[in-house]
């Protein structure tokens, strides 16, 4: 096996809109200290030494601006490729996980909504698959009490079912690591099921290799890998880029 093929991929889906921000571009494209979403994520991967390649898998009708977008911005040089992505986030993983190199062995799946992620966690995820784990998925305890309800239609009051231990409880992150094969594998299984009328897409790559009947580890995450997902989640990422930037000019 060479050097290059010795070294993880790392497929980014980033074909979403993301309403929950509001109107305007794709959540992706959103910017953060002056610089889109998706430009941060990528260098996050483009940091690790574990990282080799790093796909991204754009809106179908915008894969010329976000070539444009990363080829404007400095990556340290790292192979970064662009593919159009599909109507759900499944979807464009498997797209990307496709223009992959077949040698590769390792690949990380990483959410360009989380533009903060530490370079440490990038390479405990990588480090973890290649120690023998078939799927990694970085996360923290929780903080807060969790309830789980009967949800009720048009917002009226929930009525409470249990309240789970939260020590036994975890935040799940990215980027989430595979073996190639294994990530490939159950890719082709959901579409088959799919296909079949099946079950619905899961929320997370780690979340096909569990309905699958593969084992899934967790590694410690980090406060900063959080989801830009609503406004006041750009705020508080904008108050860390503005830390990081004036401690080690980030």
């Amino acid at each position: 096996m060479n050097a290059t093929a010795q070294l993880a991929a790392a497929v980014v889906p980033a074909a979403g809109r993301g309403e929950r921000l509001g109107p305007g571009a794709p959540k992706a494209l959103r910017e953060l200290g002056g610089v889109p979403l998706l430009v941060h994520a990528v260098r996050a991967l483009a940091r690790s030494r574990a990282v080799g390649l790093v796909v991204v898998a754009a809106p179908a009708d915008g894969v010329p601006e976000v070539v444009a977008l990363l080829d404007s911005h400095g990556l340290d040089g790292k192979d970064v490729r662009v593919v159009a992505g599909g109507a759900t986030r499944q979807e464009s993983v498997r797209l990307g996980l496709a223009a992959i190199p077949a040698d590769t062995a390792v690949v990380l799946v990483h959410d360009a909504a989380r533009p903060l992620v530490p370079v440490e966690v990038v390479d405990a995820v990588a480090a973890a698959v290649r120690a023998g784990a078939e799927a990694v998925v970085p996360a923290v305890p929780l903080a807060d009490t969790v309830k789980r309800v009967e949800p009720q239609p048009a917002g009226g009051p929930e009525p409470v079912l249990d309240t789970p231990d939260r020590a036994s409880l975890r935040a799940v992150q990215t980027p989430q690591g595979f073996l190639r094969a294994t990530l490939h594998e159950v890719h082709e299984k959901a579409l088959a099921e799919e296909a079949g009328g099946g079950l619905p897409p899961v929320t997370d790559d780690a979340g096909l290799v569990e309905r699958f009947g593969g084992r899934v580890v967790v590694v410690p995450g980090h406060e900063e890998a959080f989801k830009v997902t609503r406004p006041l989640d750009l705020v508080l990422a904008e108050a860390v880029l503005a830390r990081r930037r004036a401690s080690d000019g980030f």
